[in-house]
């Protein structure tokens, strides 16, 4: 293969995966912007999202699509149980609590699923997939499926939060909860969608991830999340085409790093993360506030 077609091929491999990175980076970025909370839970939610899907499809023989929906269902009601429970209780406490507490739920969560399923690797069961061959590029009706399906739901999202009537309640909440509250607008309810929303999100990913990488553990969120939250932070925390635009680019960066400068740079593939990292550094010592973020003054 030539370093043309691999260059291409590893532009294909980064949108799929960057793909999966935005539409978890989009839970991260509407949670912030009503509730200024990173729920570091997020990443976990994800995994709780394809371990559902993985007893869907083993023990009860349930196809990938209807396995997809109850884990949709399963994580958007932790994700709300999960905010009744552990943040609301804090919303006027100091950050740093609901922070600590956001790093609880998330060992919680991974506690839960070695005591449930173990802590050893068990294969997920992907669905078989076609190998589509142009040229010399290869890639599965899965990997399109994928990318499809999240860049379906990131324009979606975008519509519902710009059109609908509780989009703009959850955006007026974002700006000023307390001014919002006073022109009738349930507080309560906008950052219970947002965690729904979120979480629902974050489990599409999780089985999306699981079938791209077909293996699930207890601690298979914490990169992805991680990352998502890089990208969100990246692109501009509290804005969902910024959270977008960031997933793309930290799938780009990463899946070019490991796969085309592996061919000039053997040592890439292990300097891949740190590259993404560097970036981040890069960016936020160039632009605080992300790509598409804005400086905001604050009046002392």
């Amino acid at each position: 293969m030539d370093y043309g077609t691999l260059f291409i091929q590893q532009i294909i491999n980064g949108l799929h995966v960057g793909s999966i990175y935005a539409l978890i980076a989009l839970g991260y970025t509407m949670v912030y912007g009503i509730v200024k909370l990173i729920n570091f839970a997020h990443g976990d939610i994800m995994m709780v999202g394809a371990y559902v899907a993985f007893v869907m499809m083993t023990a009860f023989n349930m196809n990938i699509v209807v396995a997809l929906i109850v884990a949709v269902i399963f994580c958007s009601l932790l994700g709300m149980t999960i905010e009744k429970v552990a943040y609301k209780p804090l919303r006027k406490a100091p950050r740093m609590w609901a922070l600590i507490t956001a790093i609880g739920v998330s060992f919680f969560l991974e506690s839960a699923v070695m005591v449930l399923f173990g802590a050893n690797p068990k294969p997920f069961p992907a669905p078989p997939s076609k190998l589509i061959t142009i040229g010399n590029l290869q890639f599965s009706q899965l990997m399109l499926i994928s990318l499809a399906l999240s860049v379906v739901l990131m324009i979606a999202l975008e519509r519902f939060i710009k059109t609908t009537r509780l989009g703009k309640a959850m955006r007026a909440s974002s700006e000023d909860a307390d001014a919002a509250a006073l022109m009738g607008i349930s507080v309560n309810k906008t950052i219970s969608t947002a965690f729904v929303i979120g979480s629902a999100l974050a489990a599409i990913g999780g089985v999306l991830f699981a079938i791209a990488y077909p293996q699930i553990k207890p601690l298979m969120g914490m990169m992805p999340g991680l990352k998502a939250f890089i990208a969100a932070v990246l692109g501009g925390i509290g804005i969902i085409p910024g959270a977008m635009l960031g997933g793309f680019l930290l799938g780009l960066i990463e899946s070019l790093t490991k796969g085309f400068l592996s061919a000039f740079w053997p040592g890439a593939t292990l300097w891949a993360d740190a590259i993404l990292f560097s970036i981040l550094i890069l960016v936020l010592l160039i632009k605080p506030s992300g790509i598409l973020g804005k400086n905001i003054k604050e009046k002392v």
